[in-house]
């Protein structure tokens, strides 16, 4: 076998591993059997019954609350990390600064999710809504100061001395010159720290509170009974909707490059 046939069956198979499964969890979210491996036929009652369980629509609230507040203040704390990591070269204490930001990518989130915890109650403060937020602000934050990092590493900084030059403030610089060209990597992170928070059940499951269940704790405290229809039916919505969001964010990175290019390509004429 040639090497390029080997290594798209590797690919093939690979894929076939990963999405298969999501697959079937999807089709039998249609399921009219309350068996989920036997089918039964074609139905949309389990997701009828789903939009009824308040149980379930309660925790799905709380997962896309948390997501969106842990991802946006995520989002500004990475990448201000990431512009003082790149722009700032070797200030004091830039190790232990670096050290603090990236120590969540390789820390296990047990021990993550139990130090918040015994910080939390060290403070007195009550779990609840909030002390998920900042436990998820916690981890995503690293994840967008790497994605943004990368590309401010390759940012052209003439397009910013110019405007310095021409008696731009350097706070509206960045507002106008360095934040434009620097968003398909903020929305990227953004994205990723979004994903991320609805995917965590380790870290909530210590930080969580009366009120704050999200959709993957209940889901798994319901999964240890028994895996449901209804179960299949809230996993395929939140399948569906990860997949609209990660194709508008993929579309509107493509169009600011595109944007980008030609912005520099008259930019190169005019000159």
């Amino acid at each position: 076998m040639k090497p390029g046939k080997f290594d798209a069956t590797i690919l093939t198979f690979g894929f076939a591993f990963l999405y298969i499964p999501i697959i079937i969890l999807v089709i039998y979210s249609f399921n009219d059997s309350k068996l989920v491996t036997v089918w039964g036929g074609f139905s949309l009652k389990w997701y009828s019954q789903m939009w009824s369980n308040e149980g379930l629509m309660s925790a799905a609230w709380v997962t896309a609350r948390v997501g969106l507040l842990s991802a946006s203040f995520g989002t500004i704390l990475g990448t201000l990390a990431a512009l003082a990591l790149v722009r700032y070269g070797r200030f004091p204490g830039r190790l232990l600064f670096s050290g603090m930001v990236y120590a969540p990518l390789v820390m296990p989130e047990v021990i993550t999710g139990l130090s918040l915890l015994l910080l939390f109650v060290a403070l007195d403060i009550d779990r609840s809504l909030m002390t998920v937020t900042i436990a998820h602000t916690t981890f995503t934050m690293c994840y967008v100061a790497i994605v943004v990092q990368s590309r401010l590493l390759t940012f052209d900084t003439s397009l910013e001395e110019a405007a310095l030059d021409l008696g731009s403030p350097p706070v509206k610089t960045f507002f106008r010159i360095t934040l434009p060209l620097i968003m398909p990597a903020v929305v990227s992170g953004w994205m990723l720290a979004f994903t991320l928070s609805l995917d965590d059940l380790v870290i909530a499951s210590f930080t969580t509170g009366p009120g704050a269940t999200t959709l993957p704790i209940k889901i798994y405290s319901q999964v240890r009974l028994g895996v449901t229809p209804e179960i299949n039916a809230v996993c395929s919505i939140l399948i569906g909707l990860v997949t609209i969001g990660v194709i508008i964010a993929s579309i509107t990175t493509k169009r600011r490059e595109l944007q980008r290019q030609r912005d520099e390509h008259v930019a190169a004429q005019a000159a």
